[in-house]
């Protein structure tokens, strides 16, 4: 049985659109409404001072009451309309009240000139001193105060800044004389209506805004999407439309048309938008400005190389509008704050509906292609209309009276004409996302592996493939340009084993919760047990689910039509946090905590909300990845895991756990448990569909179920020391494992972890001689640097069970 929550499918990207819309919604109340409520014989020195300081006060409350808040949005609702409602009113009191402020800054500052050709160009370098420090603080808090410090320590950092800037306005307003200066000047009749301009500057918000969205996701597979990328890629952006708003803000005192110079930043931007589409597709993958990588801040400057690239061209034409644009409209004008607060405030009506647009409705249906294709259009549109009320003002032709009309109509057919033209070449020649960038991302290399892609999907939160080895037959399941699941040997065990230990060692689990569906075979696990009455599956990319029933049904025991499940499409730190219901097991498998975002599922505060689900007696597992990642970063996996659940235990996944670590299984209950193996085997013998699901991946007793032991807390005590805990306000996990994407030292982790490893006599139960055996066992992981000897010289090794291992 499959149902969805009403509105879930969003997950918390619903969140995220509505942080995004009520970001700029700030910015264009602020902007519009400035000059209406702030007389303007008022100092702008002193209003920019207060409104400065204002935006200081808004960040200090909102750090201390969101906590507050969130308690009491989660402590009421859980799905349906009054959940979406919730959400958005969330935004409106933490985004709204600072970004209005935010939104004023520059119709107040802007009071300071006058709006002739040379005070336009002079609000556009603010405007453009505005960007500069825009990418300075994206910069900083990205690289420097978020990965080092918290949520706290950066808006402390904001907030005094903005009390600093208020200071130096005051003292500057305090020896400086302002008065209102009449315009002296008859102002000309522009040749393009106000409100013409302000359509045509929301169209290029609406495409600014809208690629950002889309070279964010379509960068992010090629780079990874960690923290830094989504950085790299946001100062990218920032810096064009500064370097634009700064060559921009020249034009109003060096050109007789604006207009002209609008409509050719249009055009323009209806070949640069295609460029960037062909430029990540099919330059950008194997395009390197270092030729080695010495650590992240290497790849990370070669990223924003790489991204400027592809990006630059249009977002130097985005930014230079502005100012440009704002020449049309505000000339003449007595009061500067009117025309630019209102040309800002369209600029951010039509980033917010390419925001919204884009995010929820054209990317998640017809894909990032179309997507680029409508902003191509849009550039179009905006240049179209300028040009036609531009070309109906026959008089600047210079056109006799006799062939005015002729002229009229002809000129108009050909400059559309041509216009729209180029836009249907431009967009048709951007192409479609290639599997390989979808599949494996920043792994260009294997783009020319032997694969044959079988699906690919552009979901609303992420991207989809499924591609089917062509030698072995084996199939990968692919999220956002990573293998997630596969049906390979050794990512079954892994798949496998995270559902079956916790169902083994429970006596009789009824209720089962599944955060991440993936392949779906870790929920298919519980499909083979008779006594559970309920499977909860909560994954936050609908596509998901739809891809892995079509291609991985065997695997996963067809689990998505058992009359007993039911999958909610949410986000799943929304939905336990605002559920009621109590489980027997949880198992969470997210996605790498590297991708940014995804270390909220391993943060202290999530485990306590799982704490609070599990039944007395239940269990909880997580996966942990032992590659794409360094040592401190599974410390603070695992000291977190363990501090929320001090009695949990570690578990290899791997087929020969003594010499290898790839992926691990952490185990966390609520009270001390005893392992007895007799009753694990004697469940086995039972249960000939279990056994078999087990025997597969090389699980075939209960003792090759305890060999893969990997240690309890007073066997990695010492090697924790020092680890930090992952929290909410810090995210400590996602900037470490960001900075080792690319490494692979799985194996000196695992070796780090578990060099103190001993039999763990207190929550083992078994015969003497199973005693023996594992003793024996677990005694070798300190021989290792033995072991490595008898691999080098390609020796069998055994144990007293029997078993061996033979290096080839």
């Amino acid at each position: 049985m499959v149902s969805i929550a009403p509105f879930g499918y969003r997950g918390n990207y619903d969140f995220l659109v509505h942080s995004t819309c009520m970001f700029h919604g700030g910015l264009f109340l602020g902007s519009l409404l400035f000059h209406k409520y702030i007389s303007i014989d008022k100092h702008p020195l002193r209003i920019y001072a207060w409104l400065e300081f204002g935006i200081g006060i808004f960040g200090i409350l909102i750090l201390l009451l969101l906590p507050q808040i969130t308690r009491v949005y989660t402590s009421y609702v859980e799905h349906g309309y009054l959940n979406i409602f919730l959400r958005a009113l969330i935004s409106v009191v933490c985004l709204l009240p600072p970004t209005i402020l935010m939104g004023a800054t520059l119709p107040a500052i802007s009071r300071w000139m006058k709006m002739t050709r040379t005070g336009v160009s002079r609000v556009g370098f603010f405007y453009s001193a505005n960007i500069a420090g825009s990418i300075i603080g994206v910069f900083i808090a990205g690289f420097f105060l978020l990965r080092l410090y918290d949520v706290a320590v950066t808006t402390s950092f904001a907030v005094i800044l903005n009390i600093c800037i208020g200071l130096i306005s005051l003292f500057i307003a305090h020896r400086t004389k302002y008065r209102v200066v009449p315009i002296t000047f008859k102002a000309i009749p522009a040749p393009v209506p106000t409100r013409l301009v302000h359509i045509a500057i929301a169209l290029s918000g609406v495409g600014a805004l809208g690629a950002q969205i889309v070279w964010m996701r379509n960068l992010s597979l090629l780079f990874g999407a960690t923290v830094y990328t989504f950085s790299i890629i946001l100062s990218v952006f920032l810096i064009g439309l500064g370097i634009g708003s700064f060559l921009g803000s020249w034009l109003p005192r060096k050109i007789k048309s604006p207009a002209i110079a609008f409509v050719s930043f249009q055009l323009l931007l209806v070949v640069c938008i295609p460029y960037a589409a062909l430029s990540i597709i099919y330059l950008i993958p194997d395009l390197h400005f270092m030729a080695e990588y010495q650590g992240w801040i290497t790849k990370s400057i070669d990223d924003l190389l790489r991204s400027s690239v592809a990006m630059l061209p249009a977002t130097i034409l985005w930014g230079a509008s502005f100012p440009v644009a704002l020449s049309m409209a505000g000339l003449g004008q007595s009061d500067p704050g009117k025309p630019v607060g209102r040309v800002y405030a369209a600029n951010t009506a039509g980033a917010i509906i390419g925001a919204v647009a884009i995010s929820l409705f054209v990317i998640p249906f017809l894909g990032t292609r179309a997507a680029q294709q409508i902003l191509t259009w849009s550039a179009v549109l905006a240049a179209l209309v300028i040009l036609i009320p531009l070309l109906l003002d026959t008089v600047s032709f210079g056109i006799d009276r006799a062939n005015r009309r002729f002229k009229k109509h002809s000129i108009i057919a050909s400059v559309c004409i041509s216009a729209l033209a180029l836009a249907f070449v431009a967009s048709h020649l951007i192409p479609m996302p290639q599997g390989g960038m979808i599949g494996y991302g920043r792994d260009v290399f294997r783009w020319d592996s032997p694969e044959k892609y079988l699906y690919t999907r552009e979901g609303i939160n992420s991207s989809i493939a499924v591609s089917r080895e062509r030698k072995t037959g084996y199939l990968n399941f692919h999220i956002s340009g990573k293998v997630v699941a596969s049906n390979w040997p050794a990512d079954m065990r892994n798949q496998r084993i995270l559902g079956h230990l916790p169902a083994l060692l429970h006596p009789q689990p009824k209720s089962i919760l599944i955060i991440g569906f993936g392949s779906g075979v870790t929920a298919g696990t519980f499909v083979l047990y008779p006594g559970v009455e309920r499977i909860v599956i909560v994954e936050i990319e609908p596509e998901v689910p739809l891809a892995a029933s079509k291609f991985f049904r065997a695997e996963n025991y067809d689990v998505l039509n058992d009359k007993r499940t039911e999958i909610i499409v949410d986000d799943a730190r929304h939905f336990v946090t605002t559920t009621k219901e109590k489980f027997d097991i949880i198992t969470t498998d997210p996605i790498h905590p590297w991708i940014k975002g995804a270390s909220a599922l391993y943060t202290a505060e999530f485990y306590q909300l799982l704490k609070e689900r599990l039944n007395p007696g239940g269990f909880v597992t997580q996966w942990v990845p032992l590659y794409e990642t360094n040592e401190a970063a599974v410390k603070i996996e695992i000291r977190t895991f363990f501090e929320a659940f001090p009695y949990a235990s570690l578990w290899n996944t791997s087929d020969s756990p003594i010499f290898s670590g790839y992926d691990v299984v952490m185990l966390g209950q609520l009270d001390p448990i005893v392992i007895n193996s007799e009753k694990i085997q004697d469940r086995l013998d039972s249960s000939p569909t279990i056994k078999n699901s087990l025997s597969v991946v090389k699980y075939d007793s209960a003792m090759s179920v305890l060999k893969t032991f990997s240690g309890q807390i007073n066997d990695i005590a010492t090697w924790l020391e020092g680890a930090e805990l992952n929290r909410d306000k810090n995210l400590r996990l996602e900037y470490l494992a960001g900075q080792s994407l690319d490494d692979y030292g799985k194996d000196k982790i695992h070796y780090a972890m578990t060099k103190d490893l001993s039999y763990p006599k207190s929550i083992f139960s078994v015969s003497s001689s199973e005693e023996n055996t594992l003793r024996y066992w677990f005694s070798v992981y300190p021989r290792r640097a033995e072991i490595n000897r008898l691999k080098q010289s390609r020796q069998n090794f055994k144990h007293p069970d029997g078993s061996s291992y033979q290096y080839k």
